[in-house]
């Protein structure tokens, strides 16, 4: 099974260089764009595993819940690093575990409605309970206005990066950073692996409503 940590001797600035420079890398957006960052290949054929745990894997990203805790995974990254960095998918397929360059401000958002969860830029003080949208009387105020969250998808972060000028430290710093997004990368693999250990993909039939017009005889 792949591993992507690496134990790095963080006392020596080649070794910190060395493992920035050979790290792979892939695109930030497209590759005509050619903007890179770091980034690792979680493509299931290129893990290493059982061909049962594989066939599995190619059964269960056809599942909405399988990406549940693969989400988790990245939001509680994103969230760690104040969303500065943030880790995504990438690729035609979404095989690829990119880090990306981002920011969060804070909205101008003052209320939200508990049932629809229509938001809404006047507080409850202001305009009163009853939401716009579903007419009811759910609406409440945030405590803390939440939180506008943007990637900078065609941003590279050290493309041809010359890191013999920086100093250690911010060397340091960033072998760091990426250190937690490949230990984010084998988290996301042993999340799949207990998955297909734990669960199996059945088919389930699900009926859609359907309006249609039919006529009712007058009273």
């Amino acid at each position: 099974m792949v591993r992507f940590y690496q134990g790095i001797d963080l006392r020596s600035r080649n070794a910190m260089i060395e493992f920035l420079v050979k790290h792979f890398r892939y695109y930030t957006a497209n590759s005509w764009n050619g903007s890179q960052s770091y980034a690792c290949n979680l493509k299931i054929n290129r893990l290493d595993l059982s061909s049962e745990i594989v066939d599995k894997l190619f059964d269960m990203i056809h599942t909405q819940e399988f990406f549940y805790g693969i989400d988790e995974l990245l939001q509680e990254f994103n969230h760690q690093h104040g969303y500065l960095w943030q880790a995504s998918m990438n690729g035609r397929n979404g095989g690829y575990l990119v880090l990306y360059q981002g920011q969060a401000t804070k909205s101008d958002y003052k209320s939200f409605c508990t049932s629809c969860g229509q938001r809404n830029y006047r507080s409850v003080q202001e305009t009163g309970p009853i939401c716009g949208r579903c007419k009811k009387p759910h609406r409440i105020d945030y405590m803390t206005a939440p939180l506008n969250i943007s990637v900078f998808p065609g941003r590279g972060t050290d493309d041809n990066e010359n890191f013999k000028d920086w100093d250690i430290n911010d060397i340091r710093e960033r072998v760091r950073l990426v250190q937690e997004f490949d230990m984010l990368a084998d988290k996301i693999v042993d999340y799949a692996i207990m998955c297909a250990n734990n669960y199996t993909v059945e088919d389930e039939e699900i009926f859609i409503p359907k309006t249609r017009k039919i006529l009712v005889p007058l009273t």
